[in-house]
């Protein structure tokens, strides 16, 4: 059978970003922000997606760009620092911090992410991104029902988040042992993803558990 894993939301907020009149304008599928909670949510072709707009000068979007390149190149001690710079001097954008906390999630500094991460939830406390990869530390940190917690509220705020669908399906199913949530949340997460057939594997082996008709 094939592993579960949770599904982090990657940090890539470049690849969606655009540059005008020395603004930053971030729109992301997987590290997408926004300082009004109630700003509706994209569907882009590459997932989920919310904007959101913070004006910064050239200089810091220059540096914001190599923090990242560092990071996607693995050279984490020096790309996390030139991120905290940024992070430091734009501290009211939530996609700025999330991205910190997943690089500092990345060196297995679960504190640093942690405080990253309630960092963005202070500046939008239903930012679904923000609250699943929150759920993804207090997973890996043995908290699972504050994982869950955390899944949970990423969906009541974004029901199509299905990054949070999906690790709430997998939390439930490895290790609360919760089936019928596991089941619920892998059905839904089925419908919003046509293309993850691992799912399928997965459900199949849970209505089987569950002694359910095929």
């Amino acid at each position: 059978m094939s592993s579960r894993i949770e599904h982090p939301t990657r940090s890539m907020l470049r690849e969606y970003a655009c540059l005008a009149a020395c603004a930053l304008c971030l729109v992301a599928c997987s590290t997408a922000a926004t300082n009004q909670p109630e700003a509706a949510a994209l569907q882009a072709e590459n997932g989920f997606s919310i904007p959101e707009k913070a004006s910064v000068s050239a200089s810091l979007r220059a540096k914001f760009d190599s923090a990242m390149h560092l990071l996607d190149q693995g050279v984490y001690d020096k790309g996390i620092a030139m991120l905290a710079d940024v992070t430091e001097a734009a501290p009211d954008v939530a996609a700025l911090h999330i991205d910190l906390g997943i690089a500092y999630g990345k060196v297995g500094d679960f504190e640093h992410a942690e405080a990253s991460i309630n960092k963005a939830l202070e500046i939008n406390p239903r930012h679904p991104v923000a609250n699943n990869e929150l759920g993804i530390l207090y997973r890996k940190t043995g908290r699972f029902e504050l994982a869950r917690k955390s899944y949970e509220k990423a969906l009541d705020a974004y029901p199509d988040f299905h990054f949070a669908r999906r690790n709430l399906a997998i939390l439930c199913d490895v290790y609360l042992s919760d089936l019928n949530c596991a089941l619920e949340n892998y059905q839904a997460y089925r419908q919003e993803v046509s293309d993850d057939n691992d799912v399928d594997i997965w459900i199949a082996d849970l209505r089987k558990r569950l002694g359910l008709s095929q």
